[in-house]
């Protein structure tokens, strides 16, 4: 375990630009027992974000060691964490999740940003205190982000859930 990965560990509690190319969306339904609130899937699902941390971006990439977009990085994160297989592009992934009012979302939870002058064209994993980690673009690659940062907050179209 690297330090990186044993730090993301000791700090989950208080931590609690890109689509591929458009396919069919789908969900795999949770079990009754993942949902709607399953404190342990969805710390799972945190965890496994904050451990793709400093990955690379790349545009479609979906794999660990070729790099992410935001959605192929959602899709890695729900399967690898959660058993949960998501497929699709960021604006398919939103239409086939529930949409949340602010006071309802939780760590694990997806957010939704237009980025491209287009509805849902941008997607990350909220993992709390006003926080997300996202596949942000070739510069940067995986990070965190905060939803109150300029940015962000001006292109911010919400939460939505999967557990519900």
């Amino acid at each position: 375990m690297t330090k990186r990965h044993f730090l993301a560990l000791c700090f989950t509690p208080w931590v609690f630009g890109c689509s591929t190319a458009p396919r069919q969306a789908s969900i795999t339904a949770p079990t009754p027992q993942t949902y709607p609130n399953n404190p342990a899937k969805r710390q799972d699902i945190v965890m496994q974000a904050i451990a793709m941390l400093d990955r690379g971006y790349t545009y479609g990439g979906k794999k660990l060691h070729t790099g992410f977009d935001c959605s192929g990085l959602v899709t890695f994160v729900y399967k690898e964490s959660a058993g949960i297989s998501l497929k699709g592009s960021a604006a398919q992934m939103a239409s086939a999740s529930k949409p949340l009012e602010a006071h309802e979302a939780h760590p694990g939870d997806l957010v939704f940003f237009n980025t491209l002058g287009s509805a849902f064209s941008h997607v990350g994993i909220y993992i709390g205190s006003g926080k997300f980690v996202h596949a942000a673009n070739e510069r940067t690659g995986v990070k965190t982000e905060r939803l109150s940062n300029g940015y962000w907050s001006k292109r911010f179209e919400g939460y939505r859930t999967i557990f519900a």
